[in-house]
Order: structure tokens, then C-alpha cells, then sequence
């Protein structure tokens, strides 16, 4: 299967290994830091508009590689593809129930678990060693961060980020476009478009993308 990559940051670097890993081939790595097209260990180096002309060329499923929860959500909508088109890309170390539900585009990292009846949605990161518990539902362009921990029957509302090592203990809701600190406890329901810190987690914050989704 052929692959092309939007995003070449730090992100980027560990899906393009996941991506080889699984034995699918990167035609192109388009980033809008290259004003030009370019070849380099055949690979298409290319602004994103360059798009338009792999379509043309190629038959090829895609990966929008970039860990920003809003910019990812910005280039989907952008880009207007079939669902069907994105690349959903986990790693073989992964831990994945055959009664969970993986939308297209997500990405799972090494050693990550995703336990039976978790769902899933679009666009999601599931970071290194993060832990998806039974039952639980992450909406579209979630970002659970290395070591996050997300126990039984949580809801993750859009666009959240759960920080490095934080935990959600059962049952509870996060509200959509939430950032909730590192290390952070959340034992309590907490609102959309919120910065929550600490154990427990109390909002300290807004999120400033709620004034940008209006």
C-alpha cells in the first residue's frame, strides 16, 4: 500500500517507523515547509498542495502526521477526502481488543492498550504506553499523551488533550477541546474547552481555541 504523510516534525519521525513497520511504502512526505518539490530516498518531499498532483498519479491511503489537535482537524477539513482515504496506523506492539472500534486516521502508538468496547473516533493519537480502558469513547481528534491512562467507561469529548501520565478515573466526561495537565488525576466531570492540573485535577483555565471555534 502506498502512504503519503502530511507533517514532517517530531510526530511525523515515529508514524513514518510505524507506517515501514507495517510493511506500507511513504510516497511522499508533504509539509508547507518545503517551497519546492524534491526526491530524496524515494520520497517525494513536497508542499501540501502537492496533493493534488500525487492524486493524479498514485492510488494511495494518507496519514496526517501532526500531533496539534486543532491543525489536524484544520487539514482534514481542508483536505475534503473520503473518510476511507486516511490511514488509520498502529503499531504492532499495540494491545488491541477485536471488540474495540479504530476510526479511520488514528494513530496507535508502541505498547499502547486499548481494551474490549472501547470506541475510538477519527484523527486520534493513542501516544506511547497509553492505556484505553473497557467501555470507554474518545471522540474525534483526541490526544492521549505517553502513559495516559483512561479507565472504564470515560468519555473524551473532541479535540481533548490528556497530558503525559495523567489519569481519568471511571465513568467521568471531559468536555470537548480540554487540556488536562501532566500527571494530572481527574476524578470529577470537567467542562468543555477547559485547562484542568493537579490530583485532582481542577480547572485553572480556559482553553484559548474556544474563542476560534465560535
Amino acid at each position: 500500500m502506498n502512504v503519503v504523510v502530511i507533517g514532517n516534525g517530531g510526530h511525523s519521525k515515529v508514524i513514518q517507523e510505524i507506517i515501514r513497520l507495517n510493511g506500507y511504502i511513504i510516497i511522499a512526505v508533504l509539509d508547507d515547509q518545503y517551497q519546492t518539490n524534491f526526491f530524496e530516498d524515494e520520497v517525494i518531499y513536497a508542499p501540501i498542495s502537492y496533493i493534488e498532483k500525487l492524486e493524479s498519479a498514485y492510488v494511495f491511503q494518507i496519514s496526517i502526521a501532526i500531533g496539534d489537535n486543532s491543525i489536524r482537524r484544520q487539514l482534514m477539513e481542508l483536505l475534503n477526502l473520503s473518510p476511507s482515504q486516511y490511514l488509520s496506523v498502529i503499531h504492532p506492539t499495540a494491545v488491541i481488543s477485536q471488540t474495540a472500534e479504530i476510526g479511520n486516521g488514528t494513530v496507535i502508538m508502541p505498547y499502547a492498550v486499548v481494551n474490549a468496547g472501547a470506541v475510538i473516533k477519527k484523527h486520534c493519537i493513542i501516544n506511547s504506553g497509553a492505556i484505553i480502558e473497557h467501555d470507554s469513547l474518545l471522540e474525534d481528534y483526541v490526544h492521549a499523551a505517553p502513559r495516559a491512562t483512561i479507565t472504564g467507561e470515560v468519555t473524551i469529548g473532541e479535540g481533548a488533550f490528556i497530558g503525559a501520565g495523567a489519569t481519568v478515573i471511571p465513568q467521568k466526561k471531559i468536555g470537548a477541546w480540554s487540556i488536562i495537565g501532566a500527571g494530572s488525576t481527574v476524578t470529577s466531570d470537567l467542562p468543555s474547552y477547559c485547562i484542568a492540573v493537579g490530583s485532582p485535577a481542577i480547572v485553572k483555565n480556559n482553553n484559548s481555541i474556544k474563542a476560534e471555534r465560535r
